[in-house]
């Protein structure tokens, strides 16, 4: 099987991807902060879980529309600098979150929030996709995406843990400051290294020809199989787990700081995925990390469908963060490389389709958690991930040259 491929120049130094990863890191934080502090803002604003969950769709539909913006901004004007000033918006918005009033205000920060920050991992891929060859991109994937999965991990145990003890106005602070950290080490790196800016295709010369750039993109068979891949993997995987902090407090007996801790043993599954990406692309290859991701995402779910107790969810957790991000680095990876020639456009695509999906997962689960509880959500999600793991492993099989 062969894929595009495009003249790339000398790789970047690593402290260039380091800085990179900081800002992904402050998104990945930003993206799940708000899971452990559901039944605190419930609380604090008096209403149900399943109204509170608002402000998690808030910040998914704001961070997916606003992918067919940056995008394209990205591979107009540089995707280092468009990260960089974004992570500068996004510190500003999620700061102003801890000042909200009503759930009401705190659900227009959040999608505020969502829309800025939504410009910073998905241009840190494409970056990525113009600086490193296609046979080496998966395994740098893997190890970039630590410090998502380490941003995954705190942001679980820190919005639990600074929640219950200071409030979880002082989460968004704290989360707020790290946005703002990461801008200013991006646009240092940028005015000392131009070489960071840009790299590979600059992309199209006008907003029209991205436009049409849009359509020739999608009309490629290939690249429809990727959105749709992503977008019923985000409805299944999050419509579920948006609501395990609040199935173990409210389920399960945990405490707020306990929820949080033992959220972020999904990060710590994520991370052996991370650490063991290259053996297991060798041992098994794409196909295989598809349907064993999805095999394994399904016990997980299962698993905390029937979980008794706060310390059998554990090893479910981990079980998911090791599944699902071997599916979706499978996923990732393939999206660099659905059109190298506007590599910004088409990551924004499918990180649109990602969140759209989240959003639209999140919001339908929330009248069934309300009335039935997390479970039946757990066992469709266990049903759905490994038939779309299935079907996208038949896709790759028999994919068209795009």
């Amino acid at each position: 099987m062969s894929v595009p491929t495009e003249e790339v120049p000398a790789e970047p130094p690593l402290r260039t991807i380091v800085l990179l990863a900081l800002a992904a890191f402050g998104g990945a934080l930003n993206i799940r902060i708000s899971d452990s502090l559901l039944p605190q803002v419930a609380a604090g604003f008096s209403t149900t879980i399943g109204s509170a969950a608002i402000i998690v769709t808030a910040f998914t539909v704001g961070y997916g529309l606003f992918q067919l913006v940056f995008g394209p901004v990205g591979d107009r004007f540089g995707k280092y600098r468009v990260a960089g000033i974004m992570s500068l918006g996004a510190g500003i918005a999620t700061t102003s979150a801890a000042f909200a009033d009503t759930l009401g205000e705190l659900t227009l920060a959040r999608f505020a929030a969502g829309a800025i920050s939504s410009a910073i991992i998905p241009l840190a891929f494409a970056w990525i996709g113009d600086a490193i060859p296609f046979e080496r991109r998966q395994a740098v994937l893997a190890r970039f995406l630590t410090a998502q999965f380490s941003g995954i991990l705190l942001s679980q145990a820190a919005g639990g843990y600074i929640g219950a003890q200071f409030g979880w106005r002082t989460v968004f602070v704290v989360v707020g400051a790290v946005h703002l950290a990461a801008s200013i080490a991006l646009l240092t790196e940028l005015k000392f290294n131009p070489g960071a800016q840009p790299v590979g295709a600059p992309g199209a010369n006008s907003f029209r020809a991205m436009l049409e750039g849009s359509r020739k993109i999608l009309a490629r068979p290939f690249v429809r199989v990727m959105l749709i891949a992503v977008f019923l993997e985000a409805f299944a995987m999050y419509g579920a787990f948006s609501y395990v902090g609040a199935d173990l407090v409210h389920r399960l007996g945990a405490s707020f700081a306990l929820a949080g801790i033992v959220l972020a043993v999904f990060g710590v599954g994520a991370l052996g995925y991370s650490f063991s990406a290259r053996w297991l692309l060798s041992r098994f290859g794409e196909r295989g990390l598809v349907m064993l991701g999805g095999g394994i995402i399904a016990a997980g779910f299962g698993l905390l469908a029937v979980a008794p107790t706060v310390a059998l969810t554990t090893p479910a957790l981990v079980l998911l963060g090791f599944g699902f991000y071997m599916f979706h680095n499978t996923l990732q990876t393939n999206a660099t490389q659905m059109a190298p020639e506007a590599r910004g456009l088409a990551v924004s695509l499918f990180a649109f389709c990602l969140f759209i999906g989240q959003s639209i997962g999140v919001a339908l689960a929330a009248p069934i958690v309300d009335h039935l509880g997390a479970q039946p959500i757990y066992l469709a999600a266990a049903v759905l991930l490994p038939l779309t793991a299935l079907w996208f492993r038949h896709r790759l099989a028999t994919r068209e040259m795009i």
